[in-house]
């Protein structure tokens, strides 16, 4: 039954997304915080997360059972593989389950976002209603890319204020733009690209649809080329010595991560590279830490 639930908030995928508000509150901190703040911020992000992921599949189920009507989902991308994907929609766990693991999880996000700093609070309470406005315009407009973006960034955004009481508002929105450039170009438009055809079937919305592959390869080049380049400037919203050791080392990981598969998307076409590309770039966060991490421990 667990394998069910995790399922139901993409446990794999979660994990791996932890880790950008883990890199963003040492980039801004330079230090790690005391063991209580670190215990309970590593908890709130796991309830945050594990919340709203249950939540796409509940506000999205409607849309998901019509999607694979008469088929399971498709094979997708490797971070998201697993045949329990959208229990919700296959029948394999009731709604009301589902709504009372969101609620459970969502409850404890909330706690740990008011001990942690109040003012994290409207950033928690935003994020249920982000994530229902970008699952309620899957088939009215392809403009929910940027909720999406919004959404993924505010974890990362959480992260600093829980660390930094008042943090610097223009490098809190460069931090942002990063943010929602790498969740546009590597996340969202890859994995609609890989659900094209399902996505056809309900009438939806989403950039590979509607503008084509041409222009979605695109749209993805531009924005992890967009990505990496603010990446090198991160360094200045940190008291670390992050200089162009570290910035080469992050072009490396964007290059690697990000810009070589977006590369062999734009000339291809094909959805199993914007499958590799999600799968990539999901790593991105993962990577960002343990370079942040190695800067920390030595400085």
């Amino acid at each position: 039954m667990l394998r069910k639930y995790l399922a139901l908030s993409r446990s794999t995928h979660g994990v791996l997304d932890i880790a950008m508000p883990g890199f963003a509150a040492l980039l801004w901190l330079g230090h790690f915080p005391s063991w209580p703040v670190l215990a309970v911020a590593l908890l709130t992000a796991v309830a945050g997360y594990t919340a709203l992921y249950a939540l796409n599949d509940i506000i999205g189920v409607r849309v998901d059972r019509e999607k694979f009507a008469g088929a399971g989902p498709n094979p997708g991308y490797s971070v998201e593989a697993s045949d329990l994907r959208y229990p919700i929609a296959q029948g394999k766990l009731s709604l009301g389950r589902g709504i009372a693991w969101f609620v459970v999880w969502y409850a404890v996000a909330v706690a740990g976002a008011w001990w942690l700093n109040p003012w994290l609070l409207p950033v928690v309470l935003a994020a249920p209603v982000l994530e229902t406005i970008y699952c309620l315009l899957f088939k009215l407009s392809w403009w929910r890319v940027l909720v999406s973006g919004c959404v993924k960034a505010l974890g990362p955004v959480a992260a600093v204020l829980a660390v930094i009481p008042e943090p610097s508002p223009a490098w809190l929105a460069l931090m942002v733009a990063w943010l929602i450039a790498w969740e546009i170009g590597g996340q969202n438009i890859p994995a609609d690209w890989n659900d094209v055809e399902e996505d056809r079937r309900v009438g939806a919305r989403t950039i590979p649809l509607v503008f084509g592959p041409r222009i979605a390869g695109r749209v993805v080049l531009v924005a992890l080329c967009v990505t990496v380049l603010l990446s090198l400037a991160l360094p200045v919203m940190s008291p670390l010595a992050l200089g162009w050791p570290y910035r080469l080392a992050s072009l490396v990981i964007g290059g690697y991560l990000l810009l070589v598969p977006a590369v062999a998307l734009l000339r291809s076409h094909e959805g199993r590279r914007a499958a590799r590309l999600f799968d990539r770039a999901s790593l991105y966060p993962l990577a960002q830490l343990v370079l942040i991490l190695v800067f920390v421990l030595i400085g």
